[in-house]
């Protein structure tokens, strides 16, 4: 079953965003993602939530997407992060 990661960014130091975006772009290369949002336009249509980067990744499984936030190369991309912003994450199952 698809799985998704779903991530709501708050950049603070973008020169260390751009070395993390890096690094997670090759975690995901390597771990099959499928990129659908990456940034880009949007709309609250309702509540209180104001997510200021969105990305939204998909996966062939839940497995598959936790392989790929424990992944060496994923471990490095977060380690550069810190410091660099707030970052927000769930993965879940589709249907």
């Amino acid at each position: 079953m698809t799985a998704y990661i779903i991530a709501d960014v708050t950049v603070t130091d973008a020169e260390k965003m751009a070395n993390y975006r890096e690094w997670s772009t090759k975690a995901m290369q390597e771990h099959g993602a499928q990129v659908l949002v990456r940034g880009g336009a949007f709309e609250v249509l309702e509540g209180p939530w104001t997510p200021s980067r969105l990305v939204l990744l998909a996966f062939e499984s839940m497995d598959k997407a936790k392989a790929f936030y424990n992944s060496q190369t994923y471990t490095h991309a977060r380690s550069l992060r810190e410091g660099a912003g707030v970052m927000r994450m769930v993965v879940v199952e589709g249907v």
